[in-house]
């Protein structure tokens, strides 16, 4: 019910300021030329993020790209009709399976993933902040300015987190260590759930522990966000919003913020985002942010959940399995 109630919100503060029948009509009035070719995007965006997960998980033991991006296109659907980003959870399970792996490895490889997307968000944000004029439409400073802290702060934090996990990849037993002085503060299955974690990365952390590898897959990650921004920036030239390319990395850390709100599919967070970064600092008008939003979402999420639901019915997954399989394999709760 929470959830649902954040996501009426979110949705509610989306559409206050819309005339619906303006919307309508700049939908109409899209160019549907650019919105295709941003929709064929989304194959590439799941090919590289696949090929980069592939390479992640080559210390853990060798996997097919077909696989991997099975699991990626699976785990991205239950993103979006599950809550909690559930998908992150069953992804690994439904790779490790099919290709012999550790879970708990697996598992380890969508934290860095997460990490190298976060890194590689920020470092697109700073070039665009320090080298391309910040503030490109010259409105709502204070917004600007508050943008830029949150980035900084995130900056830190994500800094601080790789920093942890290259420490620790250089001494696993650091971890387990850390895990068994914990443990024996909390309650026991608190101290069970700090053990399964410590397990999940001291198994996983193969990874980091060479920094070519790293290198070679943050240069994967640029190359993934270049394309999920260039999509963004063909669907905002689609709606006649005046964002250059550089503005989409402004506006992909706002969708970031957006879809890290547990909604499934990003449904509110997503929009919301979209809507403020396009008003605030590309000059849009609310229906046409709103019409551009609502495109660049469908976009984003409709194919690849369509195409990942389709893929787990093969599997004989419904959507009550995939509930169960993300209780399941979470920390604290793992079977696998």
């Amino acid at each position: 019910m929470l959830v649902l109630g954040v996501t009426a919100g979110l949705l509610a503060v989306f559409l206050w300021h819309a005339d619906l029948r303006r919307v309508g009509a700049d939908l109409r009035g899209a160019r549907l030329d650019l919105i295709v070719l941003s929709a064929g995007l989304i194959g590439v965006n799941m090919i590289v993020r696949s090929l980069r997960w592939q390479y992640l998980l080559a210390p853990l033991g060798p996997t097919r790209l077909w696989e991997a991006f099975h699991a990626t296109v699976l785990g991205f659907a239950a993103n979006a009709v599950l809550p909690a980003r559930a998908g992150e959870v069953i992804r690994p399970w439904v790779l490790a399976r099919r290709e012999q792996l550790p879970p708990a490895g697996a598992f380890a490889t969508i934290v860095v993933e997460r990490l190298l997307d976060m890194v590689t968000v920020l470092v697109l944000f700073g070039v665009f902040v320090l080298f391309l004029g910040g503030n490109p439409a010259g409105r709502d400073d204070a917004l600007m300015h508050a943008v830029q802290i949150g980035g900084l702060i995130a900056a830190l934090g994500a800094g601080g987190l790789l920093v942890g996990l290259v420490v620790l990849a250089g001494d696993t037993g650091r971890l387990w260590r850390l895990a068994r002085w914990i443990e024996r503060w909390l309650p026991e299955r608190a101290a069970r759930t700090a053990e399964h974690v410590a397990g999940t990365f001291a198994s996983g952390l193969a990874v980091v522990r060479q920094p070519r590898r790293l290198l070679l897959a943050f240069a994967l990650s640029v190359v993934l966000w270049l394309s999920i921004g260039l999509g963004a920036w063909l669907v905002t030239t689609a709606f006649a919003i005046a964002m250059p390319f550089p503005g989409s990395f402004l506006l992909l850390m706002l969708l970031v913020v957006g879809v890290a709100v547990p909604t499934p599919g990003g449904v509110g967070g997503f929009d919301e985002a979209f809507r403020l970064g396009a008003v605030a600092f590309f000059g849009a008008s609310a229906d046409r942010a709103v019409a551009a939003a609502i495109v660049l979402h469908a976009v984003s999420f409709v194919p690849v959940t369509l195409a990942g639901l389709a893929l787990a019915a093969r599997d004989g997954m419904n959507l009550a399995r995939m509930r169960q399989l993300a209780q399941q394999q979470a920390p604290g709760g793992q079977t696998a």
